[in-house]
């Protein structure tokens, strides 16, 4: 899951006859070459376009006033010219349904040019203003009468507010207009929006590909959003959501098709558990309030907590990484704590990467090991590849900045190249599948995206399988055989809209994702909870 962000952050491979317990989740590829291929090892070099894709037009008919704008300009209806568009259209809009809203902007430059970008904005449409959210909260101003389609949210520290007026539905499930957005005594940003029924606007069924639902189970702890499988248990860790403390849920899944809770563990003040991993008989846990939680799990079912490792007074830490002997937990306000697990339960600190300048920016948001090296997602700093093969000098050996905020990734061997496959966060982020065997020229060579107005997030490569819970769009299984042409092989779509507890926001559906080998896939969607499936 991001950090709150600087604006407010698969066909069964084996039917199991008898209970096989999970296996260790191991980061590295599965086997040294991903083969068989249907690749040769040759590319041609990608542009990269970035995150989100401008249209080269505006979304609707309609404008927005800016002259002597202020900060409640943007509760000013007269503002808004509407006199293009069609309230016939927009009267027959269901007054139901969670929303996900691309917000265009274009701004002149000084050379006559135009600057364009986007941002996105989710709400919930109900009947009247105190159902209906934006920001997960109630609207503050609802018009849906007649033709007319005003919507006014406000965040959750009421400095901004956002109005969207509707214009147009060019197509089913779909709203367009215009927009302004307001922040303390003045106006931010105007333009025009494209807002998707996101559980309805995809054109496709449930489910794909001989993917299948075997278990599912709720999470009564916060919002659930990352798992790790050991030793025949899931332990998903969650965090705060408002009205339910984060901590942690363990289930046993000696059975994957009927896991069992067996107890759940939070901790006063540090209700922000996002990340999860274990090492024989102990449990890491990224808590932004103590920084790493070690636990004893010789005793599966019942976590003993030992001690905590602090990783920072800012922010403490949002993910963590087992590879061998050492832990890598990732601090997007210090850097990466490097410890020594030669005694898993009494780690020993060896070092702290940091980079300077542009190369912390954001700092780093995960990170994945393989053979010696260190790759970093490191936020808006970008991808960066680090030798960590001795901890007394550590060194940065290439980075890829791109177009798009590095947020996880996983690396493998494919035809003799080592090869990323690395996503974002945000709107519009997707995978990009990059040639990272020399790492200071580092090339894209891939790419796989969906809808503009959803979010990747956590990703696993199995082999030639690349399994990607991705939002709103649920679980995604690509094929990476021919990593140059990424293939959907299975989808399983998570989000439903009435499932309890279901926001507005962008970071809304499949969340945390993990393979162990034991034939399933276990996934974590924000509000229903720990998803099983079979493996392909």
């Amino acid at each position: 899951m991001a950090v709150p962000p600087r604006r407010f952050g698969v066909f069964l491979v084996a039917l199991l006859l008898t209970a096989l317990p999970a296996c260790d989740d191991d980061p590295r590829p599965s086997s040294p070459d991903a083969g068989p291929y249907v690749w040769d090892g040759t590319y041609e070099e990608l542009v990269d376009r970035g995150e989100w894709i401008d249209p080269g037009h505006p979304f609707a008919p309609c404008t927005f006033d800016t002259r002597d704008a202020t900060g409640s300009a943007c509760e000013e209806l007269a503002r808004f010219d509407t006199s293009a568009c069609a309230p016939a259209a927009l009267a027959a809009v269901p007054l139901e349904g969670i929303y996900q809203s691309s917000l265009r902007v274009a701004r002149p430059l000084d050379d006559g040019g135009t600057r364009t970008f986007a941002f996105s904005t989710g709400f919930r449409l109900q009947d009247h203003a105190a159902a209906s959210t934006m920001f997960d909260r109630p609207l503050i101003h609802q018009d849906t009468r007649e033709g007319r389609f005003v919507l006014t949210g406000r965040t959750r520290n009421s400095q901004e507010t956002t109005t969207l007026v509707g214009c147009q539905t060019p197509s089913p499930h779909v709203i367009t207009g215009c927009f302004a957005q307001c922040r303390g005594n003045r106006l931010t940003y105007s333009g025009t929006f494209e807002a998707s029924r996101v559980a309805l606007q995809h054109g496709e069924p449930e489910s794909s590909g001989d993917l299948t639902l075997v278990a599912e189970r709720p999470v009564s702890l916060g919002m659930p959003v990352d798992v790790y499988v050991h030793q025949g248990y899931a332990y998903v860790v969650s965090v705060f959501r408002p009205g339910r403390d984060g901590g942690l849920s363990v289930f046993d899944v000696t059975n994957p098709r009927t896991p069992t809770l067996r107890t759940t563990i939070s901790l006063p003040d540090d209700s922000f558990w996002n990340g999860v991993w274990a090492k024989g008989n102990t449990l890491y846990i990224a808590s932004e309030a103590r920084g790493v939680l070690v636990y004893d799990i010789s005793q599966p079912a019942a976590p003993l907590f030992i001690r905590n490792l602090p990783t920072g007074d800012v922010y403490g830490t949002h993910t963590v990484l087992v590879d061998g002997d050492r832990l890598y937990a990732m601090s997007g306000a210090v850097g990466t704590y490097v410890y020594d697990l030669t005694t898993p339960q009494d780690p020993v600190l060896r070092t702290v990467i940091t980079f300077p300048g542009e190369f912390g920016e954001d700092g780093p948001h995960d990170a994945f090991a393989h053979e010696n090296r260190l790759y970093l997602s490191n936020a808006s700093g970008g991808y960066v590849i680090v030798d960590v093969s001795n901890l007394d000098d550590v060194r940065m050996l290439g980075q890829y900045i791109g177009r798009q905020w590095a947020h996880h990734n996983a690396v493998g061997t494919f035809a003799g190249k080592t090869l990323a496959f690395e996503g974002g966060e945000f709107d519009g982020s997707h995978l990009r599948v990059l040639d990272v065997t020399d790492p200071a020229r580092i090339a894209l060579i891939g790419e796989f995206r969906m809808r503009q107005a959803t979010s990747m997030h956590n990703l696993i490569l199995r082999g030639n399988r690349l399994y990607i819970a991705w939002y709103h769009e649920g679980l995604r299984v690509l094929d990476v055989s021919n990593p140059t042409q990424p293939k959907q092989v299975a989808h399983y779509h998570t989000f439903r809209e009435e499932d309890p507890h279901r926001g507005d926001s962008l970071f809304e559906g499949a969340i945390g994702i993990r393979v162990p080998g034991d034939g399933y896939v276990y996934t974590v969607d924000t509000s229903r909870g720990l998803l099983v499936f079979n493996e392909l």
